[in-house]
């Protein structure tokens, strides 16, 4: 009778917040962080200071992890609490440069800069078409996740902070945030939409301007793996729900494009097709996951229209950057973009 009673008062305790929930990211207290005012430029109508006061508060879970050492350096494990990205930019009237040749918007990305100068990118695409929204903010708040056994307190940062939660290493999350630029690619692409049966026989490699490699039609290697795909446009809604099966970008070209903090931060990818059609994908998006979604090369040999090669990101909830008759991916710094 005792147990049952006692049983009894910590469930009320509990439906009334006084003893600890479910919850794992609610146990140790929120601390405030200091923001500044941030400012919205670029390619949009629309520039000038955000009003974060009418935004709603997101929070996203972090392990902190800088790229050092051999597997990285852990910092700490935090819930951020702030601004997310895609609510920042929603009042944005896009005015893209380049609109008049190419209106799609798969090709725009941001820049985040720091009060002093840092500048770390995302892509339109990682900011708008995941499946998992709002999992980049501009935090106002944290708390940490402490260990249940060690209660071990990690250190708190006191300044706001970019924080993108699916990133493995956590580069990109530089603090005090003052201004977000919306840029699109500046590369010229010859458009033709009207390519009787597209094929690319084959898909070129480059950094820059320096051609790394040419993959021909039939010479895929690597380990292939298979994702089973809801495959649906925001324009032209469901096109199948067959499985992709290919090689992860990131395996195949991790000797052509390494892992540093400037690629990390910086660094983009312009993915395209012989009709112009193209999109922006981040290093980080691609190289730096920690959600197992990948982007996957995916061979589609003799399939006109769509072969020899087909980019797929596993992360989108849209198909719009998955690229048919992909026959470029160039990797470019923000900066020479």
């Amino acid at each position: 009778m005792k147990k049952t009673i006692a049983i009894a008062a910590c469930l009320m305790l509990s439906f009334t917040g006084m003893t600890q929930t479910n919850d794992f990211y609610d146990d140790a207290a929120l601390n405030d962080l200091k923001i500044n005012q941030i400012m919205i430029a670029g390619e949009v109508a629309n520039p000038g200071i955000i009003d974060l006061t009418k935004l709603p508060v997101r929070d996203v879970i972090v392990k902190e992890t800088g790229l050092s050492g051999d597997n990285g350096s852990f910092t700490g494990a935090y819930l951020y609490q702030g601004y997310s990205l895609y609510d920042i930019l929603n009042l944005a009237v896009l005015k893209k440069k380049n609109e008049a040749e190419f209106p799609p918007i798969i090709d725009l990305f941001v820049e985040v800069e720091n009060a002093n100068g840092e500048k770390v990118v995302l892509s339109w695409g990682e900011v708008y078409y995941p499946i998992h929204r709002h999992e980049i903010l501009i935090a106002n708040g944290v708390r940490r996740i402490v260990p249940s056994k060690t209660k071990e307190l990690w250190p708190l940062p006191t300044e706001s902070k970019l924080v993108v939660a699916s990133d493995l290493y956590t580069e990109r999350n530089i603090s005090n945030p003052v201004k977000i630029t919306v840029r699109s690619s500046k590369l010229n692409f010859v458009i033709d939409r009207n390519i009787p049966d597209m094929y690319a026989k084959d898909l070129k490699f480059h950094t820059g301007d320096k051609l790394l490699e040419t993959l021909a039609e039939g010479e895929l290697k690597g380990n292939i793996i298979s994702y089973g795909s809801v495959f649906y446009g925001r324009g032209t809604g469901i096109h199948g729900t067959t499985p992709f099966k290919g090689v992860m970008l990131k395996d195949y070209t991790n000797a052509y494009y390494p892992m540093t903090k400037e690629n990390l931060k910086t660094g983009l990818f312009v993915v395209s097709a012989p009709d112009g059609y193209r999109a922006v994908f981040t290093y980080s998006e691609i190289f730096n996951r920690n959600d197992q979604a990948e982007v996957l090369i995916v061979p589609m040999y003799g399939q006109a229209t769509q072969g020899a090669f087909l980019l797929y990101p596993a992360a989108d909830y849209f198909s719009d950057r998955s690229i048919r008759c992909l026959n470029e991916i160039r990797m470019m710094q923000s900066a020479d973009l």
